[in-house]
């Protein structure tokens, strides 16, 4: 044995294992290291303490622990009487996090126990990058971070990260919003990288952007479409996409609220009639003669009532308030309706003479769907009123809720184009800013649930990626703004994406300062967590239940992490790190910094 490498294990030597009791070691530590810092081969070493590694080594197996407590201990001396008698020392609580086998390659998990008396050490620099090399030697990964205590670059690897479910976690101010922007920045230049020419139709991003953070020009990507949507004005952007999505009957069921046993199979119905009528070939005059044919019912053979509440619905339909100004109510004779020329409806071609019947026969259809749509809904309902199956007091108020949507709709979609969000770019920001409630959550449910249908029924292997900001805004499961038929599908549907969409190369990366107020199926799923300072009680006992990879150290640790430091935990890591995430510069930062009262000074 050289003098050189009895030198090196004296340096680094920090003490001896004293107590084994499962994967918790206690370690003496000797009575000459216990200064904050050593010297070795010219370099200021720190030494051990609360969150550093320390390795035991056992024959030719060197065990890694992480030291999670230290205390002093009072002990007798057998040598000495009074003061003599008495010295303190200092012991180390330690948990074994992995091991470094005969190849020099570090594994997680625990292979085998140390022994009482096994020497305890400082671990070198090299040691240190090798328990940190998550990405595999000689891949290229992502260089965003650097370990917080240790002071190391981290290389995360693109395969095992990318291609999972991401949770990152934070109350405001906490640097969230910078390791979202940060990962995918890079992310999205590595895969472009390592895909090369396929990188545009091999992947897809997919980001829900609720306060208009992520719109800056360089921030992620220059090579993005931002969509810049607005329900307070027309100035808005709008996003292609196929009518068939938004005509989808469970779609408009929960968008109406529409109740189980009434509303719901009318929608299905009234979907059902519209299928009829386009498979015509000619579906524009099929239309006109069922339009006749229920003008005809309504002005000939239908008491007055229920002949008023028919042309009340019929108002919607042929676009006019006057209606019925050519004609009037003769009650002699049982009653009957007439012009004011003076013909009466005394059989149904009479019934021809009027405005009414040649407005239907001379209807076109909206250019709009979901005006068509309402058309569709309240002929429908004509249909079974005649017909005294329905009654319109029930069915009436989904149909206002429908109409009460068509203008939000309009201002954000555009349906007639017959264009993709994909046709420019493989990276689509949707900025939700300036939507109102109700299409904040609406809007991602449907883009999520047709860009992951789409995905499913595509044979070439690709990936989807949605990104989620802010998430708790729609997988919120304590929500008392909707209606819990609303919740249930809203949660039933992200659930169902992050359960089953690895399969079909779909993976989702949500983001929030509310752990809490999100489902905790979706925050199990999640493979890789980057957690940031969160203080909430409530926030932090969500983390404890739902993930699994985070000790007790780590877990206390969370309410006082530094801005931009996090900690990293997940599958593709043997143990929580402590990272620091990199600053972006100005240009690429998300816009969520906070105003500091000199930008008001003029």
């Amino acid at each position: 044995m050289t003098s050189a490498f009895v030198n090196e294990e004296a340096v680094l030597r920090i003490g001896e294992v004293r107590e084994v009791s499962g994967r918790t070691l206690s370690v003496l530590v000797d009575k000459n290291k216990n200064l904050s810092d050593l010297f070795y081969h010219g370099k200021v070493l720190k030494n051990v303490s609360v969150g550093s590694f320390i390795e035991v080594k056992k024959g030719f197996m060197s065990l890694i622990a992480k030291v999670e407590t230290e205390k002093i201990v009072e002990e007798k001396s057998p040598v000495g009487s009074g003061s003599d008698s008495l010295r303190f020392r200092r012991y180390l609580t330690a948990s074994l996090a992995g091991y470094i086998d005969r190849n020099g390659r570090f594994t997680g998990g625990t292979r085998e126990l140390p022994l009482i008396g096994n020497e305890v050490f400082l671990m070198s620099e090299e040691q240190l990058h090798l328990i940190h090399s998550i990405a595999p030697a000689g891949e290229s990964g992502l260089n965003f971070s650097r370990t917080d205590l240790e002071d190391i670059d981290i290389t995360l690897p693109i395969s095992g990260l990318l291609n999972s479910h991401i949770a990152i976690f934070g109350n405001t101010g906490s640097g969230k919003s910078n390791t979202l922007a940060a990962l995918y920045q890079h992310g999205y230049e590595a895969l472009k990288n390592l895909l090369g020419e396929g990188f545009r139709s091999r992947s897809r991003f997919l980001l829900f952007d609720f306060n208009g953070e992520y719109g800056g020009r360089s921030c992620i990507t220059r090579d993005k479409v931002v969509y810049n949507l607005s329900t307070h004005d027309e100035e808005g952007d709008r996003i292609p996409m196929p009518a068939e999505i938004l005509l989808e009957h469970e779609i408009i069921s929960v968008l109406t609220d529409a109740t189980d046993k009434t509303q719901k199979p009318f929608l299905k119905r009234v979907l059902e009639f519209k299928k009829r009528v386009e498979s015509k070939l000619n579906p524009q005059s099929y239309f006109r003669e069922i339009l006749k044919r229920q003008v005809t019912e309504t002005l000939f053979g239908c008491e007055k009532k229920k002949s008023d509440d028919l042309i009340d619905l019929f108002r919607p339909v042929l676009k006019d308030e006057d209606l019925i100004a050519d004609i009037e109510f003769f009650y002699n004779n049982g009653g009957v309706w007439r012009t004011k020329t003076g013909v009466y409806f005394s059989n149904e071609e009479n019934t021809h003479q009027c405005n009414m019947y040649q407005m239907a026969q001379n209807y076109e259809f909206p250019d709009d769907i979901m005006e068509e749509l309402l058309d569709y809904m309240y002929v429908q309902l004509i249909i079974e009123y005649l017909s005294s199956r329905s009654n319109p007091e029930h069915l009436s108020p989904v149909i206002n809720r429908m109409s009460g949507l068509k203008k939000d709709i309009r201002k954000i979609f555009n349906t007639a184009s017959g264009g993709t969000i994909w046709a420019e770019t493989n990276f689509v920001v949707l900025n939700l800013n300036m939507v109102n409630l109700t299409m904040k959550k609406t809007l991602p449910l449907l883009m999520a649930k047709w860009a992951y249908s789409a995905k499913k029924m595509d044979k070439v292997p690709s990936t989807l990626h949605l990104i989620i900001d802010e998430a708790h805004n729609i997988l919120s499961n304590t929500s008392f703004r909707e209606s819990e038929s609303w919740k249930d599908y809203r949660l039933e549907t992200f659930e169902e994406i992050i359960k089953e969409g690895r399969k079909f190369g779909v993976f989702v990366t949500i983001s929030s300062q509310r752990p809490n107020d999100i489902s905790p199926t979706i925050i199990s799923q999640a493979h890789n967590y980057f957690i940031h300072r969160l203080i909430n009680q409530n926030d932090l006992y969500a983390i404890e239940k739902s993930v699994s990879y985070i000790d007790r150290m780590t877990e206390e640790s969370i309410p006082t992490l530094a801005t931009g430091t996090c900690i990293f935990s997940g599958v593709i890591c043997p143990m929580p790190l402590k990272l620091r995430i990199n600053e972006l510069s100005f240009r690429k930062k998300p816009h969520s910094h906070t105003l500091n009262f000199e930008d008001l000074m003029l």
